[in-house]
């Protein structure tokens, strides 16, 4: 153990600032020829080298991430034919699980003990995660079970009242279609805010009459679509969402990397994860807000940008500070967004595709399949994040 002047002396119970006389000097002569023989202060400053990655590579791995998780704003362009696919749901289905899994894991597992100072290696906290981890997965499997075998009880069809239930939850799924006025336009219904009777509120309907539609073209326009002005307010609070979202994603990323390229690392692909199906998501509302495929794509490429600013205020704040704020604030947000905000997405994703036992159980397996891929890729990290050297 690489030991101070004032560090021997403590330890032997003399003060610094006295004379060391001749039998406090036998006592700490042994100390000090342990210091000056096996030179363990040299050790510790080439580990303490070799572990910190150097500002340069944190610089460096931390834009690339960045830079890697913002491309999948750009990815509506290339997945919009791809939505009316019959296989998309499935696909999506996956990453929403794996987004799950990796964001959860990556809170329990990395973050939250970080924001405590625990050492994986020193105080064996894995198995406890793993526990944690364990209690909501059981209770997940559990409660997929009896929706599955409620579901097939229900269609057996016992008496009248079930299948009067059955019907109206159909008919609560199934959003009304667009509906034709008599010049012209055309009345769009939002979906998310339908009445529980299944009529349409006052304020989930919007009009868009045929001559502005033709009249379009002589106005004003950014970026070849609707004007501004025409473009739903739900478009803007998604964009100003998404980029305080994206400016704690890029402190988490950045505080992680000045700790280590593996932290930064397993961060970084719980947030690619999770951006995928987020991105997506908020490029179909821009769509439906009014925007143009190009306005979606340049605000929504625009509103990960932040993601940006909040990686130089993480490295920032890791070089200069303890993280362990930023570890605690992401640790949180992670399973917020993983537990109430994509769950709930990937069970209305299951009401909304699932029509029979065969595809009950086909999501089923996809949704766990999704879940355990995030849950052990970041438990690999975490085990064998000392073994491997980048």
């Amino acid at each position: 153990q690489c030991l101070t002047g004032e560090e021997i002396f403590s330890l032997h119970g003399i003060p610094n600032v006295s004379h060391v006389s001749n039998s406090s000097f036998s006592t700490i002569c042994p100390a000090v020829l342990q210091q000056l023989i096996f030179h363990p202060c040299d050790h510790q400053e080439n580990f303490v080298d070799t572990s910190k990655p150097r500002s340069l590579q944190v610089w460096g791995f931390g834009f690339l991430a960045v830079t890697i998780i913002n491309l999948a704003s750009l990815l509506g362009l290339i997945l919009t034919p791809l939505l009316k696919k019959s296989y998309f749901p499935k696909v999506l289905t996956y990453f929403v699980g794996l987004a799950i899994g990796t964001l959860f894991s990556n809170a329990i597992f990395q973050l939250i003990p970080e924001a405590f100072g625990f050492d994986p290696k020193v105080d064996n906290y894995i198995e406890k995660a793993v526990a944690v981890f364990g209690g909501f997965y059981i209770l997940f499997f559990v409660e997929r079970i009896l929706k599955v075998i409620l579901k097939i009880y229900k269609q057996t069809g016992h008496n009248d009242s079930e299948n009067g239930e059955q019907n109206c939850s159909q008919d609560k799924t199934n959003p009304p279609k667009p509906l034709s006025s008599s010049n012209g336009g055309t009345c769009y219904a939002n979906s998310a805010v339908i009445e529980s009777n299944g009529n349409l509120g006052f304020d989930s309907i919007s009009v868009v009459s045929a001559q502005e539609e033709a009249t379009q073209g002589s106005l004003c326009k950014c970026l070849n679509g609707r004007p501004l002005s025409k473009i739903g307010t739900i478009a803007w609070m998604v964009t100003l969402s998404d980029a305080v979202h994206n400016f704690i994603d890029g402190l988490a990323i950045g505080a992680s990397f000045t700790l280590s390229l593996l932290q930064g690392l397993s961060t970084s692909i719980a947030i690619l994860c999770e951006e995928f199906p987020h991105e997506l998501g908020d490029f179909v509302i821009l769509l439906n807000a009014g925007m143009s495929t190009r306005q979606a794509l340049f605000f929504n490429f625009l509103s990960a940008c932040s993601c940006y600013i909040g990686l130089a205020f993480g490295i920032l704040v890791g070089n200069n500070f303890a993280p362990n704020i930023i570890f605690a604030v992401a640790g949180g947000m992670f399973l917020y967004i993983s537990l109430a905000d994509m769950f709930p997405e990937m069970n209305d994703m299951l009401r909304e595709k699932v029509t029979g036992r065969k595809m009950d159980l086909t999501f089923f397996l996809i949704q766990n399949a999704g879940l355990l891929t995030g849950f052990i890729a970041i438990l690999m990290i975490t085990l064998y994040a000392g073994n491997i050297q980048l």
